[in-house]
């Protein structure tokens, strides 16, 4: 399972490099970051050397897009181009496909625009499950649904968890078996923490000064 950052923090990329397994990023994300968005990419291209780095594709005219795409994947052999859920781009992404492009799927909001794409041949399909939440919909069962129905018809495309926002979403998707989650910093390093090991470590080492050994082993 693929532990994968959504950020375009070149410091936090860097913090995180030998742990995390890739980053997504957005056109969201690149616009509040303030710096030329082909420069940030190409910079953590060069952190990641191997790991996959998504990126999105900005135009919205399906031959456009398809050019648009073709560019953005030669950036880098490890890069993914990302492309909207959306019925008007179906044959853009089967094109790709057929092209060799690899491909992560955003915006996915349903069982059967999941199965759409697998039936496509894409790399990755990201269902956006903190979204679905926002509109009283169960987003992690969403993850559940995609599990038991990709390997019920035996696709190849990786269910990508994203819209991942809190600690519970990310363990969710883990029950869920995703082959991957995208989250924020600050998700992933509340994951990473729990109070209870801070408690163990202060209880230890309170115990160890009692001692009063100044050398060991």
């Amino acid at each position: 399972m693929k532990i994968i950052l959504d950020s375009v923090d070149i410091v936090q990329i860097q913090k995180w490099a030998y742990f995390i397994d890739g980053v997504t990023t957005n056109p969201t994300l690149l616009a509040k970051n303030g710096s030329d968005p082909l420069t940030r990419i190409k910079e953590i291209l060069a952190l990641l050397p191997g790991k996959d780095v998504s990126v999105e594709v900005t135009e919205l005219e399906p031959d456009a897009m398809y050019a648009q795409a073709h560019k953005i994947a030669k950036l880098g052999s490890n890069v993914l181009v990302k492309i909207p859920c959306h019925k008007d781009y179906y044959p853009v992404i089967a094109r790709l496909v057929n092209d060799g492009i690899k491909l992560n799927i955003t915006l996915v909001f349903s069982l059967f625009q999941a199965l759409s794409m697998c039936k496509l041949g894409v790399v990755y399909i990201s269902p956006f499950i903190g979204r679905l939440d926002d509109h009283d919909i169960d987003g992690s069962e969403l993850l559940f649904q995609l599990r038991g129905t990709i390997d019920a018809y035996n696709y190849k495309t990786q269910i990508l968890a994203a819209s991942i926002r809190s600690v519970l979403h990310v363990h969710e998707a883990l029950l869920a078996g995703v082959d991957a989650i995208t989250m924020p910093v600050k998700v992933l390093e509340l994951a990473a923490e729990h109070q209870l090991t801070d408690q163990g470590i202060a209880t230890f080492n309170a115990d160890w000064q009692k001692l009063g050994i100044s050398k060991f082993p």
